[in-house]
């Protein structure tokens, strides 16, 4: 063979080489996609007021920027029901405030779970078909006041912890033993409650579940499964990771209740330290999980 034929075939074949071996390297080095993305809002606090309906759109626009796959709601969905003085009229306002402001996720799916300030206590009696966690649940529109679901390879499990102390009251308990064990091994879970179990914020202010060495307990049993455990409640932002489970405390949609703050608040809007905002969720295939909590501005 002429001797030039042979080194320009020569250096084609080291080229198609080179070119092989860093597109190799390339699709290594790619970043990795979630299997799925989730929004996490809590703590919205709605009144029936149209200046803060329009804010509240204004973030839940904010929301639909990042492109979820769906929403989970942590709870305290309007601005308060549980107290004593609390009329049925303005209970009625807050939440048909709640249905006209989520109107705009038309097309998202909207998963959510109590909280402590969506109950009408004060209703005449039990009997009252607005009283207590049963009519939440409808005006949620979510199946049950505890559930789970299935997307994409992970399992979601939301939870009801008020009940005496913040806990899960023994039914709920069981199921949540049976709903983990049923799981195949090292299937991903994702759980939320509206309190924290553990992190930073219930030591400075509390509000956490009163039955967290119990929970934990459980959640090390299935240490294959559990992987993150999403809260509000507190207003405050904090991520602690312990025996491999992520514990987010995710602020609050409302901030300071929609207010300016108090000579504790680090700027407009702030409860203590933390702004009022939102959390991106990444949840990927091999059970890793990322939250990054965004503030919006007032």
């Amino acid at each position: 063979m002429d001797r030039r034929k042979l080194l320009k075939s020569g250096s084609l074949l080291l080229a198609a080489s080179a070119m092989g071996g860093a597109g190799k390297v390339a699709a290594a080095n790619a970043p990795r996609k979630p299997v799925l993305t989730i929004a996490h809002i809590t703590d919205v606090h709605l009144p029936a007021e149209e200046a803060v309906k329009a804010r509240f759109r204004q973030c839940l626009e904010a929301v639909k920027d990042r492109k979820p796959d769906f929403i989970l709601n942590g709870g305290d969905a309007i601005m308060d029901a549980s107290y004593d003085n609390v009329s049925r009229d303005k209970v009625t306002a807050q939440w048909a405030a709640w249905d006209d402001c989520i109107s705009v996720l038309k097309g998202y799916e909207l998963h959510s779970c109590l909280g402590n300030h969506d109950m009408w206590w004060a209703a005449p009696d039990k009997s009252d078909a607005m009283y207590g966690k049963d009519y939440v649940v409808k005006r949620l529109k979510i199946p049950h006041r505890y559930y789970s679901f299935a997307k994409s390879g992970w399992h979601f499990i939301i939870t009801d912890g008020n009940n005496s102390k913040t806990t899960l009251d023994d039914e709920q308990y069981q199921w949540l033993e049976k709903e983990l064990a049923g799981l195949k091994p090292n299937t991903p879970v994702l759980l939320m409650s509206h309190f924290p179990v553990f992190g930073a914020t219930p030591v400075l202010v509390g509000g956490n579940h009163s039955d967290n060495k119990k929970l934990k307990d459980l959640f090390y049993q299935h240490k294959d499964k559990v992987k993150v455990m999403l809260a509000g409640h507190n207003h405050l932002y904090d991520k602690v990771m312990y025996n491999g489970v992520w514990y987010c405390c995710n602020g609050a949609m409302s901030g300071f209740w929609w207010g300016k703050g108090d000579k504790e608040s680090a700027g407009p809007g702030y409860y203590l330290e933390t702004p009022p905002g939102f959390a991106i969720i990444k949840l990927y295939e091999d059970g890793t999980v990322e939250n990054e909590y965004l503030s919006h501005s007032f």
